[in-house]
């Protein structure tokens, strides 16, 4: 896996390029603080001036990322490739990227990146009273808004004459994957998963899920969880964690990644699992070279896709937080945190509650089996009102007759359904396919680091998550955006991605708990 270092080639209109580049990146991280600060602390009451100032900031970012120097310094540099640059090498990588990301945001007019930052932060203000309210009604014209000016954007980026609006906003988010494509992998995707829930559900065997619900209070929680993030290899001196409605990530800047969770007294297994699901962006974060003076800011410093950003996430989530051997080991540490609660828990109880496949309401809580179901619901509801098949205030009905199709759950209300995830009031369409793909990633990525790697389940057992973290700092994140998310899959496991790694692994942990 060791790939070739960077190349000597520093031309220096190259340098001169990153540099540029790097003044846009500042901006932007700026921009996303204001986000996080707005999704953690801002009160209530300054949400119409955030709009504004996240609107003036996204024009500045546009205008700087539109400057005609940098496109005449890509141009220099790329006829420079094959000759001082070498094809393969990194520099050549960078400028691939850079380029990539001129030519979209010359696309895109400075009146819709402003009022396109401006509805979309005001719509999030919105969704957070609509959800906590249970009022679709109050969002829905924020959601028409949003999508509405989705379609200017897909019809800016534009798509292929095979395709369809929805592969320029997927673009942005999984270079190179169509719509199509997506729908021929989770089509019999679907189907597979649907006959093992049902195969669990034909089950006689039953899981005693109450170690699940022990009373704790939010307080303790987040000192537990603090504590595990540093245990399992979170610099907590280049980062934090805080509490929001919806969960995420955001790495600013070199040596600044956000985290944020959210709590309920009687359901620490929900915030435990979300953190450590946060945890593994926050990794990549801290693993990608941001803080590198020659590459800083640049793409080589930014991950290759949403869909690798999400195979770290969910394996630290499930592949290691599910897997008996960190069970073996947070057992004891949540008996010491949790000393009554937890005092007759035994390992393969909490082992088999924390596998459960169970069909839910919350994308964000489901078990691995049921979670795809959800993020291809999102799918296609999100297609259909793009391509205006759908109107926005019919979503509730057609996201609650698709909940009880796939999942087999009637939704009591819009607050569990439909107003649940931020994606859609953040103008996040398109976002959701890297999920499922980020699930399969993750299975093909975990088979490939037991076979370089037979002692990982021992070492996590023991509590020891370096060597893991050190293996995905060196073959992923150190590279940021060098492969494109295909080829680097290729490039460490030998295969191009397949959904038989995620099956193996769903058959395999549903078996031994239902005895299927």
């Amino acid at each position: 896996e060791e790939f070739a270092d960077m190349s000597n080639a520093q031309h220096p209109t190259y340098v001169h390029l990153c540099s540029l580049a790097r003044e846009g990146s500042t901006l932007a991280s700026i921009g996303a603080l204001l986000s996080w600060d707005q999704e953690t602390y801002m009160p209530p009451a300054g949400a119409d001036g955030r709009a504004s100032q996240m609107s003036v900031l996204a024009g500045l970012i546009h205008e700087r990322r539109i400057d005609p120097k940098i496109g005449e310094a890509i141009t220099v540099c790329e006829a420079q490739v094959g000759k001082t640059i070498a094809p393969e090498s990194p520099e050549a990588a960078n400028i691939r990227e850079m380029r990539r990301d001129f030519d979209l945001a010359t696309k895109l007019p400075r009146s819709l990146v402003e009022d396109w930052a401006k509805t979309t932060s005001q719509a999030n203000d919105v969704w957070k009273k609509a959800r906590a309210q249970r009022k679709f009604k109050d969002f829905a014209p924020w959601l028409e808004k949003v999508f509405a000016l989705a379609r200017q954007k897909a019809g800016c980026y534009g798509w292929d004459s095979t395709g369809e609006p929805y592969d320029a906003l997927l673009n942005l988010y999984e270079p190179g994957v169509t719509a199509r494509e997506v729908e021929t992998v989770f089509t019999p995707l679907r189907k597979r998963l649907a006959d093992l829930i049902a195969r669990v559900a034909a089950s006689k065997s039953k899981v005693d899920t109450k170690a699940l619900s022990i009373p704790v209070d939010p307080a303790v929680q987040h000192a537990f969880n603090i504590a595990m993030l540093g245990a399992m290899g979170f610099d907590l001196n280049a980062g934090r964690l805080d509490v929001t409605t919806h969960p995420f990530c955001e790495g600013l800047w070199a040596g600044d990644t956000r985290l944020t969770t959210r709590y309920k007294g009687d359901r620490w297994v929900d915030a435990l699992y979300g953190t450590l699901h946060e945890m593994g962006h926050g990794h990549y974060e801290q693993g990608l070279p941001k803080g590198d003076e020659t590459i800083g800011g640049t793409p080589l410093a930014e991950a290759i896709s949403l869909g690798i950003h999400e195979s770290q996430s969910r394996m630290w989530e499930n592949f290691v937080g599910r897997g008996r051997p960190f069970v073996d080991w947070l057992l004891p540490q949540l008996k010491k945190k949790y000393a009554k609660g937890f005092a007759k828990v035994k390992a393969p109880a909490l082992y088999a509650a924390v596998n459960t496949c169970t069909p839910s309401f919350i994308r964000v809580e489901a078990d691995e089996a049921t979670y795809n179901m959800h993020v291809m619901i999102r799918f296609e509801l999100e297609r259909a009102v793009l391509r205006g098949d759908l109107a926005a205030k019919d979503v509730p009905g057609e996201w609650n007759a698709k909940y009880k199709e796939y999942l087999g759950v009637k939704v009591p209300h819009d607050g569990v359904g439909c107003l649940q995830d931020i994606h859609w009031a953040s103008g996040l369409i398109g976002y959701f396919p890297t999920y499922t793909l980020g699930n399969l990633y993750a299975a093909q990525l975990w088979e490939t680091i037991g076979k370089k790697n037979p002692k990982i389940e021992t070492q996590i057992a023991k509590g020891d998550f370096a060597p893991l973290k050190k293996w995905l700092n060196k073959n992923i994140h150190t590279h940021g955006r060098r492969y494109r998310a295909a080829e680097l899959c290729k490039r460490l496991t030998g295969k191009p991605l397949s959904a038989d790694p995620l099956m193996r692994h769903l058959e395999g942990k549903l078996s031994a708990v239902y005895g299927i």
